[in-house]
């Protein structure tokens, strides 16, 4: 039986985006020894895209599929003022058929997705 998931984010600084995810998205995490911080996450969805093959990760020889994470909400403006309330600046908002969206810049330089799904979500 699968009991949950388990996600990878590479960072450049991950010490920066550790600290990051526990103050700036208040996530709550467990430090398993050295720093070493483990986050829990909010409910979560999958969804299988098509993709063009050049989007992979390779672990013990195996190619692993490329994935992208957006966190959700219900309010996307409402978020945005939050986060710009920790001197988090969004990228422009940009409204797609499934829901409206923005990404949040971490201090790795690297980006996570957030969105307000127009669709019935699965949670």
């Amino acid at each position: 039986m699968i009991t949950g998931a388990h996600i990878l984010f590479y960072s450049t600084n991950p010490e920066a985006d550790r600290e990051f995810f526990r103050d700036v998205l208040e996530f709550r995490a467990i430090d398993i020894g050295r720093g070493w911080m483990i986050f829990a996450l909010p409910p979560a969805e999958a969804a299988v895209h098509p993709g063009d093959g050049e989007f992979s990760e390779t672990h013990a020889g195996h190619q692993m599929m490329g994935a992208l994470v957006y966190l959700m909400c219900d309010d996307l403006r409402v978020m945005i003022k939050a986060l710009a309330a920790k001197h988090v600046t969004c990228t422009e908002v940009d409204e797609a058929e499934w829901g409206i969206k923005t990404t949040i810049p971490l201090p790795s330089g690297g980006e996570l997705g957030l969105y307000q799904p127009k669709h019935q979500t699965a949670i």
